[in-house]
């Protein structure tokens, strides 16, 4: 399987007056404008993914549906999971994914640090070896889903997938 990690875009500072709750954090308009141009980048490098995961904080959920919308995929194909949310265990969101046996891509949105968790407990890695930025995405090739097995195939920068013509 190949497994896209995204890391919600540019969300609400948690010291503006106006922050919401941190479920209810959203992106900016300037997080929505450069996580579209990054979802447009990347549905101009790989085919449509068959599993959207999206952690259920209204930042991730909003990723998801511009990178749905970027893909032509109707945003009711996401799907809410606390796998995502931040802290909670890695091999439960692998063991999740694993139930769909016959997928053979499968992106995700959630939160820092617990997305660069998924990339380590995919490498074995015991220290933080990556750290995506916001609208940053990770592709992870999967030998075993779970527990995880695969390599890193590439991890990009925001900045980077803003540059591919679509």
């Amino acid at each position: 399987m190949l497994l896209y990690l995204v890391r919600h875009g540019i969300a609400i500072d948690r010291d503006d007056p106006k922050c919401p709750d941190e479920a209810e954090r959203y992106l900016t308009e300037e997080g929505i404008k450069k996580t579209r141009e990054v979802a447009r980048g990347l549905a101009s490098l790989i085919d449509a993914p068959e599993i959207l995961l999206s952690s259920p904080y209204v930042r991730a959920w909003q990723t998801a549906e511009l990178f749905a919308a970027a893909f032509k995929i109707p945003k009711q194909k996401i799907r809410r999971t606390g796998l995502l949310l931040p802290g909670t265990d890695v091999a439960a969101l692998f063991r999740e994914l694993a139930k769909q046996k016959d997928a053979e891509s499968a992106i995700c949105f959630g939160h820092a640090p617990h997305l660069d968790e998924a990339v380590a407990a995919v490498l074995r890695s015991k220290g933080d070896g990556t750290s995506l930025k916001k609208a940053g995405v990770a592709c992870l090739d999967l030998n075993r889903v779970a527990p995880p097995t695969g390599i890193l195939s590439w991890l990009a920068t925001p900045k980077l997938l803003k540059k591919l013509k679509y």
